[in-house]
């Protein structure tokens, strides 16, 4: 499947600008990040934090992601009320691959590539015909990851079973058997919801 000007346009509006994007720190590339660092966006000092347990090819999840986040990140990350720090739970080999591409990008390319992974989802993850793996490389491509770090993301074992553990670990600690869940100051909260139903989740 090509990609579609539909498609360049979303992702690049989500902040990708054809990997113009000025990194944080000291200019850290994509190969020399830490994959396994926490990803997260907000202020680390936040008075509320909220994990969000996602699989990248949930569709209760992509609905989230385009009809109740934007609100949130206006309202209550980008206002320095909450910091969000998402967490891969895959459901299926599709979304363990597109999360461990998400990782090898540079931080301030995750969340927007997430999002856009999102928001492309019928595309890449369940389109007719697809091949999953090079519809994430195109989308990859955009965000300005080389080949060779792609296929690098895709091939780290160490990364997936990493990844494996975690979702072991946390649906262990915290119960999680859905997708989208979220933990917000330790208590469980399960399913899509709006943005006056999350909202009236977080601690004023």
């Amino acid at each position: 499947m090509m990609i579609s000007r539909r498609l360049l346009l979303a992702v690049v509006s989500s902040g990708f600008a054809l990997g113009s994007i000025t990194l944080r720190g000291r200019g850290a590339r994509a190969e020399e990040s830490d994959p396994r660092s926490e990803r997260f966006i907000g202020r680390p000092d936040a008075k509320v934090t909220v994990g969000e347990y996602f699989s990248l090819t949930c569709t209760h999840c992509a609905a989230f992601a385009q009809e109740t986040f934007p609100d949130v990140k206006k309202n209550m990350i980008d206002t320095g009320a909450v910091r969000w720090v998402f967490h891969d739970y895959p459901l299926d080999q599709v979304a363990l691959t597109a999360s461990m591409v998400a990782r090898y990008l540079p931080v301030d390319r995750y969340e927007p590539f997430v999002n856009a992974l999102f928001a492309s989802q019928n595309r890449w993850a369940f389109g007719r015909g697809n091949d999953p793996t090079e519809e994430l490389w195109k989308i990859a491509a955009l965000a300005g990851m080389s080949r060779a770090t792609f296929d690098k993301a895709i091939g780290d074992t160490g990364l997936r079973d990493w990844i494996v553990q975690q979702q072991k670990a946390d649906t262990d600690q915290w119960k999680i058997d859905s997708t989208p869940s979220f933990v917000i100051n330790n208590q469980k909260y399960a399913g899509e919801m709006s943005y006056d139903a999350f909202r009236k989740l977080i601690p004023t």
